[in-house]
């Protein structure tokens, strides 16, 4: 019998109706399945996650938009275990299935009849300066952005890639992201979409106050450090999650995540398909 998590939208009340929903139509098959805490009454016996049952877990389900997917995704990435995305969101890049084919979806994996999709992520070290023992660590799923603060005009930023200094920025903010994550802040700044498959860092700079203003393709081999200079302190977010403040003299440094994001496909949605999907191309 399976172990299956749920991570629904805790603000998307259909979202939660849904997970408590098919909690029950799961017990009722001699599974066994858990909810996050921030689902409001949740069915009478269901078991609530915590760190140690995550190692047990056969599935999470996250029932959201992307930022939903990511947070379930963050929860159990190193942890070989998958997350199927149910997409009650506006754009649900990461999503493999709508909520009324949700039974069927889970119906599929249990039967082994799905792809599994690994995601290349984004491990983060906050250096203090001069030191080599990082302060903070997180891994990200789509993107680290460094930006400035309310108070300040631009961030001032020195780019050095796998230790080569590369260039300074003045801007609103940098981007580094994943392939995934190309669809996000970085494609918002004109950066390039990038085929989740790859396996590399795009460096974007937003609004930058100088001639150069393209966005950078690193191979996933590469290490990128952005230190912080000049004479204001940055803004630091992981996946749109807020870090806090990244000192004057300080490095953020991001490379290649040593546990990829492992995502539930069912293989009848092409990455383009999603994509002119959401947009609504048309061919011409």
């Amino acid at each position: 019998m399976a172990r299956i998590g749920f991570a629904p939208h805790a603000e998307r009340p259909q979202a939660t109706d849904i997970a408590k929903e098919t909690v029950l139509w799961l017990e009722r098959q001699g599974h066994t399945a858990y909810v996050f805490p921030e689902v409001p009454s949740a069915p009478e016996g269901t078991q609530r996650l915590d760190g140690f049952d995550l190692d047990g877990l056969d599935l999470m389900v996250s029932l959201g938009g992307d930022g939903t997917m990511l947070r379930a995704v963050s929860m159990v990435v190193g942890r070989d275990v998958p997350v199927l995305g149910v997409n009650f969101g506006r754009f649900g890049y990461l999503t493999a299935a709508e909520p009324d084919g949700l039974h069927a979806a889970i119906e599929r994996f249990l039967a082994g009849d799905y792809v599994l999709e690994r995601r290349m992520t984004l491990d983060t070290l906050v250096l203090p300066e001069g030191s080599r023992v990082a302060r903070a660590r997180s891994t990200a799923i789509n993107d680290v952005v460094l930006s400035r603060p309310s108070s300040a005009h631009t961030v001032h930023v020195r780019v050095a890639i796998t230790g080569r200094q590369f260039l300074s920025y003045a801007a609103d903010a940098m981007i580094v992201s994943s392939a995934t994550g190309s669809t996000g802040y970085n494609f918002s700044a004109r950066g390039p979409i990038v085929s989740p498959k790859l396996r590399c860092l795009v460096v974007t700079p937003v609004s930058p106050h100088m001639l150069f203003d393209r966005s950078l393709v690193l191979d996933s081999t590469d290490e990128v450090a952005l230190r912080v200079e000049g004479r204001a302190d940055a803004e630091l977010a992981i996946d749109g999650d807020a870090r806090g403040k990244v000192a004057v003299g300080e490095r953020v440094v991001c490379r290649a995540g040593a546990h990829d994001a492992l995502l539930v496909s069912f293989g009848e949605r092409s990455f383009e398909t999603v994509l002119k999907s959401k947009f609504r191309l048309s061919d011409r």
